[in-house]
């Protein structure tokens, strides 16, 4: 029922509206899925499951009810806070597309100055082209950019951009959709989004990365690039708990400048 719900919400309201929706409906559905057998280690709350999102056989007991994280943000957020400086350090951050079980937490670290920035997003600070970013050289030490490079016309262009505005030594998460079984597929001349949802895997997506995808990062200058294999490292029962990746979402990426 709730996936049909979501799934109802997902294809009839805009991006922004749904975002709008989406603190009330957490709120509303959160006291059915009390419980102990699942963990959210980014809103620290258990449930008797996770709710539903997307399709196929394994759309179910993925999306957090507390704080509506799905199996990446969960895995990311433990890379954040094992293995980087992102909670204890004074940095400067921007976050493109800022997803919602992020936004109120990192705006509430003392040790971040956090801006937030998307094109239309209403819960965003600027509004920003990731291909074209209207920021000085050296700006910031984290960027992070999750699941915005698979829609934009050149990856290659916002990757250099990303690098520009980073700080020596700063460094910047890319998470994309990677399917690990191909090289990275694109055809600028696919426009119909039927189409754009076969090739790729969603309708407003215009590529489909493939295990080559620590390659664009090289190729866009970075002088180090980041494949973290955490979880991994993490107990197989509290991978389950936490439900911290899918296929081709095992690893963290991103890029340094030194």
């Amino acid at each position: 029922m709730f996936n049909k719900i979501i799934s109802f919400a997902t294809s009839k309201f805009s991006r922004q509206t749904l975002i709008k929706l989406s603190y009330t409906f957490g709120f509303m559905i959160r006291p059915v899925f009390w419980g102990n057998k699942v963990e959210c280690p980014v809103c620290k709350r258990h449930f008797r499951k996770f709710l539903p999102y997307g399709y196929g056989t394994a759309k179910d007991n993925r999306l957090c009810p507390g704080c509506l994280s799905l199996e990446r943000h969960r895995l990311l957020y433990l890379y954040l806070k094992e293995k980087t400086n992102f909670f204890t350090d004074n940095l400067t951050v921007l976050h493109f597309a800022p997803e919602q079980p992020f936004l109120k937490r990192f705006r509430k670290c003392k040790n971040l100055k956090y801006t937030t920035a998307d094109l239309d997003s209403p819960i965003a600070d600027i509004q920003l082209d990731v291909t074209k970013i209207d920021l000085p050289d050296n700006s910031y030490d984290v960027v992070i950019c999750n699941h915005v490079l698979e829609h934009v016309t050149d990856a290659n262009i916002a990757m250099k951009e990303i690098y520009r505005i980073l700080k020596p030594d700063g460094w910047a998460i890319m998470l994309v959709p990677i399917n690990p079984d191909i090289d990275t597929f694109e055809d600028p001349s696919v426009t119909d989004p039927k189409e754009r949802e076969r090739l790729f895997g969603q309708y407003d997506h215009v590529r489909q990365f493939g295990r080559d995808y620590p390659d664009y990062i090289a190729k866009a200058g970075f002088d180090e690039v980041i494949v973290d294999d955490l979880y991994y490292s993490i107990p197989e029962k509290d991978r389950e708990r936490m439900k911290l990746a899918r296929p081709g979402e095992e690893y963290i990426y991103g890029g340094r400048k030194k």
